[in-house]
Parts: C-alpha cells; structure tokens; sequence
C-alpha cells in the first residue's frame, strides 16, 4: 500500500528550527520529485517546496526562501524539510506530496506552531 507519513512537527518558538521528514512506504522514491504543501487555520493548502528526484533540484514558494530547504535520502525512502528561523505564519499542518500513477498521494500531515 503506497503510504506517505510526515512526522517532525511540534511547537517552536520564533527564530527556532525544525526538521520534518517524509517516509514513503510501498513504492521507491527514486524515481519521483516530491513536494512539500501546508496549510494555515483558515486558510487554503499552499505549496511551499518541491525537489526533484535526484535531489540536485529545488524550488521554494518566496515566503520561505532562504530559510526553507529540502533535502531528500533515497536510500532511506526519506525526503526532509529544514525549516530554519521560523516566523508566527509558519504556524501550519506541513504536509509532503507526490504525483505518480495519474494522482496525488498525501500523507496526513505533521502540525507545526511557531510561538512565544
């Protein structure tokens, strides 16, 4: 069964880090670029962050650049997000994503809240 699962979330105080990661069970992530989504209370789900499959490549949405960045271990069927000096409207479930077989595949998300 194809199965994405984020984990890595918690609470953090502005300007603090933290490392998501994404495992994918019942397929390779090889082969596949995989992006990271989140959505704030209220607020529609927004992409923030693809790679490719390889990993040499990386697009950021501009509210994250220079702070975001992905990375990924195919070895260990894992993509990451490194969130570094994170802000209030941070504050979001995180959710990784990947399009294979004609669909998306979500996994259930992982709540990050940035605050003091």
């Amino acid at each position: 069964q194809l199965q994405l699962v984020e984990s890595g979330g918690g609470l953090v105080q502005p300007g603090g880090s933290l490392r998501l990661s994404c495992v994918a069970s019942g397929f390779s992530l090889d082969y596949y670029a995989i992006a990271w989504f989140r959505q704030a209370p209220g607020k529609e789900r927004e992409g923030i962050s693809c790679i490719s499959s390889s990993g040499v490549a990386s697009n950021y949405d501009d509210s994250v650049k220079g702070r975001f960045t992905a990375s990924r271990d195919n070895a260990k069927n894992t993509v990451y997000l490194h969130m570094n000096s994170l802000k209030p409207e941070d504050t979001a479930v995180y959710y990784c994503n990947v399009h294979l077989f004609s669909r998306d595949y979500w996994g259930r998300g992982t709540q990050v809240i940035v605050s003091s």
